[in-house]
């Protein structure tokens, strides 16, 4: 009998249902190469719908409610199920009819429907088209405060309408930004999604239209900061900190600094951060944290200028704080540091010549004539002076403390703490992006930048005396600069990490980030990265073919180990006897245990040991407190770990019973004991000989792969060939 063949799927027909409120569901077969204006009409016919021009399908998952278009009918898959609803255009002609005509009632009720409906990009477009973003802008600057539920409809359906980008919010007039803005200043009078969608409109006219300068002149930093303290909805908070943000890039240079200054003050960096942040909350906060760092960045690209008097100032700062019992009391003229002399002139008084540069060579600046110099490289340019003065001015006391100790350091393994400090800054700024713009769903926002009027700073103060610390640790030399700086890289970044809450916090934290610890870190992760390379299947299959030889070699080295044989103390009833030893060995054919009476210097031959004890012979080995010899132990101090006993068939006695000087000598003969048993070895040594074996010997037949990425599963086995019919020309 010939086998029926199955039927061809058509890969282009899915089975569907199509659901109608108050109708029992169709199933039915959706063929996606026909027009969906068909199989619409068709539907409409099985439920005798006379006019199916003004029917569409509508996808009615909880996460997706869009009306079905030829563009997106592709999501269609087997088993989804569709509505029939009204076609967008005869839904926004009847929100249309209502808006205009309908009592105050009906209209809240449309507009409720209206702000969902609007997320669908087809029903915005249709609505656009019949101009209802027109009539919701004359409702919103029309409507009363009394109709609460239509001012708040309308503004979330205006919101959802002007997402989908096609309309410029250059179309909204003066009238409707003013509106807006009075329902931000007086958002305690209004529901909160009121306020909610009100910021989100100036937010994006701030950001998208040249109405921009009316915002920015009616919105006050202290609207916000109030709204911040206020405001009860998490919504409505971040709408102000993304509000903030657009005032904040479309600022200039002035008005920035103002605004950085006035969000630094205590009581609003308290009302910035709040509680329970969510992720868009938390990427608003980061934002913000990038502008406001962003302003170092014109610093951070200055070069040092010769006719730039307040850093030359800061130069002869950083010398006189550090050396004010040196050169505090000469009056001196610092001139030479701006013609890179070395020397000045003192008065005819005697106070003579002195010269600078040993002090600038001490505060450790690669120039030491000219200390200048080292802040022309950008970045961090001249804002590493600035961290440095700031440290100097705010920590005189670690700052004389760091500068001192190494600048009298007679060995090489001084710490420069000019030179290092100017990289440090460097470090900083790369790790902070200070000089990018935000990124676009970035999260990583730092709590701490907000808890200080000078953050970088006090930042930098933290960590250059960590710097300090792992220089010290490390032992490091001048050949050591940039190895110093990959640890400190990674101190300050594993900190971060945790997203320290204040500076004290990181502090505290990158304190116990030690150089040891760091290395400790490093190794277990290479250790795991080394772990999880090893789950590939074909070094998996490599090391069961390897396993059964590093057992065999472990045992071997076991064997060989009791052939070579050991001294044993003398125990009575768990109490070692003194002076008393026996020495045990196994014949080198492995067959027998030779044993017997020794002293404390001697290791005797097999000849010189009198008692034999054959393998054959061997029933039973027991370890620690099974032991007959340490059952009756009458201390604590008995070795009960390193007690074990062979049973054994015989007239006279049947154990014979050991205790191991130390740890490795119980396990290398409990090891060999069970090997001669033809028993796995269990003991702990063994495991971690095997581990350590197998890792060096899968390394080694891996060498000649490094850098190779070895996939986790072996590639598939192509296909067979149509025929074998191969044709290979010489």
């Amino acid at each position: 009998m010939i086998p029926k063949k199955m039927p061809v799927k058509d890969a282009h027909i899915v089975k569907i249902a199509v659901e109608r409120e108050n109708h029992i569901a169709q199933l039915i077969n959706l063929d996606q190469r026909h027009p969906l204006a068909s199989k619409i009409q068709e539907i409409c016919n099985s439920w005798s719908i006379s006019d199916h021009q003004n029917y569409a399908l509508q996808f009615c998952e909880t996460n997706n409610m869009k009306y079905v278009t030829e563009k997106n009918r592709n999501e269609i898959k087997n088993g989804s199920v569709l509505r029939l609803q009204y076609s967008p255009s005869k839904t926004a002609s009847d929100a249309l009819e209502t808006l205009i005509n309908g009592v105050p009632l009906d209209k809240a009720q449309r507009l409720k429907e209206l702000s969902s409906l609007s997320m669908d990009h087809t029903f915005a477009l249709e609505f656009i088209k019949e101009k209802g973003l027109d009539i919701l802008i004359k409702m919103i600057e029309d409507v009363n405060q009394k109709d609460e539920d239509i001012l708040k409809y309308s503004l979330a359906s205006f919101v959802e309408l002007m997402e989908h980008g096609t309309v410029s919010w250059e179309v909204p007039e003066n009238s409707f930004v003013a509106r807006n803005i009075e329902i931000v200043r007086n958002f305690q009078k209004y529901p909160a999604k009121c306020g909610e969608s009100a910021l989100s409109n100036l937010e994006n006219i701030v950001q998208s239209s040249s109405k921009y300068v009316l915002v920015a002149e009616e919105i006050k930093l202290q609207d916000i900061l109030h709204l911040l303290q206020e405001a009860n909805s998490p919504v409505m908070r971040q709408n102000a900190i993304a509000l903030l943000n657009a005032l904040f890039m479309k600022a200039d240079e002035s008005r920035k600094r103002t605004i950085a200054h006035t969000i630094s003050a205590r009581n609003y960096r308290l009302a910035l951060i709040g509680n329970g942040l969510s992720t868009e909350m938390t990427h608003q906060l980061y934002v913000l944290q990038t502008l406001t760092l962003g302003l170092l960045e014109k610093r951070m690209r200055m070069k040092m200028n010769a006719q730039d008097q307040d850093a030359y100032e800061k130069i002869k700062e950083l010398r006189r704080i550090a050396f004010d019992d040196y050169a505090g009391t000469l009056n001196l003229n610092d001139e030479h540091i701006r013609r890179g002399g070395s020397g000045g002139s003192g008065s005819g008084s005697g106070a003579g010549n002195v010269n600078f540069s040993q002090y600038y060579k001490k505060l450790g600046f690669k120039c030491d004539i000219n200390p200048a110099q080292d802040f022309i490289e950008t970045p961090p340019g001249i804002l590493a002076l600035d961290c440095m003065v700031y440290f100097a001015r705010n920590y005189t006391q670690q700052y004389t403390k760091i500068v001192h100790e190494n600048s009298c350091r007679a060995d090489e393994h001084e710490c420069p703490f000019g030179r290092t400090s100017i990289e440090l800054v460097k470090v900083l700024c790369h790790i902070l992006r200070i000089g990018e713009p935000p990124a676009e769903q970035s999260g990583d926002f730092q709590p701490m930048f907000f808890t200080h009027d000078q953050p970088f700073e006090e930042f930098f103060c933290i960590c250059v005396i960590t710097l300090n610390r792992t220089w010290k640790d490390m032992r490091a030399t001048a050949e050591d600069f940039q190895k110093v700086f990959s640890v400190v890289r990674e101190q300050i970044q594993r900190t971060l990490k945790s997203r320290p809450e204040n500076l004290e916090d990181f502090r505290s934290k990158i304190a116990l980030l030690t150089y040891q610890q760091i290395t400790t870190l490093r190794q277990q992760e290479r250790t795991s990265k080394e772990e999880c390379d090893s789950t590939a299947s074909a070094i998996v299959k490599l090391k069961e073919k390897i396993s059964p030889q590093i057992v065999e070699l472990i045992k071997q080295q076991r064997l060989s180990f009791l052939v070579e044989g050991t001294r044993f103390s003398k125990y009575l009833r768990g109490t070692r006897s003194k002076d008393k030893f026996w020495y045990a060995r196994l014949s080198p054919n492995h067959k027998v245990i030779h044993y017997g009476d020794c002293d404390e210097k001697n290791i005797p031959t097999l000849e010189e040991l009198p008692k034999k004890l054959p393998i054959i012979d061997i029933k039973q080995l027991l370890e620690g407190k099974e032991c007959p010899h340490m059952k009756e132990a009458r201390t604590r101090k008995s070795p009960v770990n390193f007690a074990f006993s062979i049973t054994f068939e015989s007239m006279d006695h049947s154990t014979l019973d050991f205790v191991a000087p130390d740890e490795n000598v119980f396990n290398y003969w409990t090891d060999g004991i069970n090997a001669l048993l033809g028993q796995e070895m269990s003991s702990k040594q063994k495991k971690e000989d095997f581990d350590t074996l197998l890792s060096m010997e899968i390394k080694l037949r891996l060498l000649d792969t490094e850098g190779v990425d070895i996939s986790k599963d072996p590639p598939p086995i192509p296909e067979d060939p149509e025929n074998y019919d191969f044709c290979f020309e010489s």
